[in-house]
């Protein structure tokens, strides 16, 4: 495949910049997708350079520009291919840095993902590795070929891994989720504790490589929920360019995985349909649960999550939930988004399914404990997104699936609104509900603002001034347990103001504070302000 061939494919609708016609007639022997600003010792000859050109910007002096572009020359790139999205343009000043040092430029529309370009690429030149010519490649040709057929024939990741590196020497090597998880790894590499390898890759760049270990992304393209590393604990002497074609074989392997889960997707969203139905039908709630390969008795575990309003937050909610559930290998679950936003699981406990004597396996107890472990490598996947959840109790059979999603959702409204106001992800169950304050969090906002109005009254106003000194009045005499003289010592008042102001309150708001029921009336109405 050649550059120039990009070109003529309407499904990329990719642009030319700029490249002479003996340019555009390079064949291309592979592609990278690349933000490091000196990304040359990751490159191969003949290879096109992906970048959304997050190293620049419009305050960067033309040298950082002259620096990258030079290093793609040096490399012996083909073509370095432009995103749009990151700065609404590809600069100018890159134009010229590629007309200067002779490398063709083409622009990457906001609609056309990297993946889409890879996926090109790779179909014409990757899809079918034994026919290619060796000197295309950094691995053998007999590699290429094993490696076709393993994937062809289904194999499992471990043995696709254990024989793309067996050439290598057999060194310690896994292939990592996000999260930590352990897709993959070969018999000379021990277990790795799925927030020990989270560290790691926390900790390593995309694409670094170090002469301690290398960690490289498996598809540039994956959500930072979905994304797959490959990962080498030790040194390795072995071309960049062979690590990234082992990444590929995983890139693909992911693809199929993906295309599967998609599929599987269709009947858990008919199941979590029928579970948020008023009267969800005996018959065909057990039907739904075996089309998802649950059983039809419980217990059953709801968990929901949201990252947010903006658009594609369900998908990437119902891709995190996905993963983290990944890591409870004695629990079968069926993930997809809801109707009314967010995504949400039916988690089930199957002591005979695979993996049940493993970490992670057992009562639904556990299922919450893990869980809440392993947020945190959740919320650390991607900094501009928080992801909150909630759970239900355990539901004992499948008619109580609708009581534990609407738990579920009251769990995560509680979790969005204590999240929110100390920046972080949050997972709430509704144990974790014990106190007046944590159960009003579950109410949605607008039913919270209209009982404070409407149990306040006028005091609701807290524009006015006296209105504010009589709410911090009642606010600070209701944590005192009613008492005066604390109150008074509290707010360095005298105890006759703290009397008047308190008779005002009782006044405005129609409520006896000598009763303790309308105490907690006013003091829930504080708490929904």
């Amino acid at each position: 495949m050649h550059v120039e061939d990009l070109l003529r494919l309407e499904s990329l609708d990719l642009t030319l910049l700029w490249g002479s016609p003996p340019l555009l007639a390079r064949e291309i022997s592979g592609v990278t997708a690349t933000d490091l600003e000196d990304p040359g010792r990751f490159l191969q000859r003949g290879e096109i350079v992906l970048s959304g050109l997050v190293w620049w910007s419009a305050a960067d002096e033309g040298a950082k520009t002259d620096r990258f572009v030079a290093a793609l020359r040096d490399a012996g790139a083909a073509a370095l291919l432009a995103g749009e999205e990151t700065h609404g343009t590809v600069p100018e000043v890159l134009v010229d840095a590629c007309r200067r040092h002779g490398i063709a430029l083409l622009s990457v529309p906001v609609h056309t993902s990297f993946r889409a370009i890879t996926d090109t690429v790779y179909l014409r030149q990757w899809g079918d590795l034994s026919r290619r010519p060796a000197d295309h490649y950094a691995l053998p040709e007999n590699v290429r070929g094993e490696l076709s057929r393993l994937l062809a024939d289904g194999a499992a990741p471990d043995t696709l891994l254990t024989r793309a590196v067996a050439h290598l020497g057999a060194p310690p090597c896994y292939v990592l989720s996000a999260t930590g998880r352990t897709v993959a790894r070969t018999p000379a590499a021990p277990p790795l504790p799925a927030r020990q390898a989270a560290r790691r890759l926390k900790a390593a760049a995309p694409f670094a490589a170090a002469p301690a270990s290398t960690t490289l992304r498996v598809d540039p393209d994956a959500s930072p929920y979905g994304q797959w590393y490959l990962h080498l604990p030790g040194p390795v002497d072995a071309p960049p360019r062979m690590l990234h074609e082992i990444a590929e074989v995983f890139a693909q392997y992911r693809q199929g995985l993906l295309r599967r889960r998609a599929a599987a997707r269709v009947p858990a969203a008919e199941l979590l349909e029928l579970a948020a139905a008023p009267r969800p039908g005996s018959a065909l709630l057990p039907a739904a649960l075996r089309a998802c390969g649950l059983p039809d008795h419980g217990p059953y575990t709801v968990i929901a999550v949201s990252m947010g309003a903006e658009e594609g937050a369900a998908e990437a909610g119902a891709e995190a939930l996905d993963e983290v559930l990944r890591h409870l290998p004695g629990h079968r679950f069926a993930t997809a988004r809801l109707a009314t936003g967010g995504a949400a699981a039916v988690i089930a406990t199957d002591s005979g399914a695979p993996g049940a004597g493993a970490p992670g396996a057992g009562a639904p107890g556990d299922v919450v404990a893990t869980l809440k472990g392993l947020w945190p490598t959740l919320d650390a996947c991607d900094d501009a997104t928080l992801p909150y959840g909630g759970m239900s109790t355990p539901a004992a059979g499948p008619q109580e699936l609708n009581g534990a999603l609407e738990q579920a959702r009251y769990a995560l409204t509680a979790a969005v609104r204590a999240g929110s106001a100390d920046g972080t992800g949050q997972l709430t169950t509704v144990e974790d509900l014990t106190t007046l304050d944590a159960l009003l969090a579950g109410i949605p906002a607008d039913v919270r603002t209209a009982f404070g109005i409407h149990a306040l009254g006028p005091l609701a106003d807290d524009t006015n001034p006296s209105h504010r000194m009589l709410l911090e009045t009642l606010d600070t005499f209701l944590a005192h347990n009613g008492s005066w003289a604390r109150t008074a010592e509290a707010l360095h008042l005298h105890v006759n103001t703290v009397h008047y102001r308190i008779g005002r309150v009782e006044l405005l708001t129609g409520r006896d504070l000598a009763r303790l029921d309308h105490k907690l009336d006013l003091k829930a109405a504080l708490l929904c302000r």
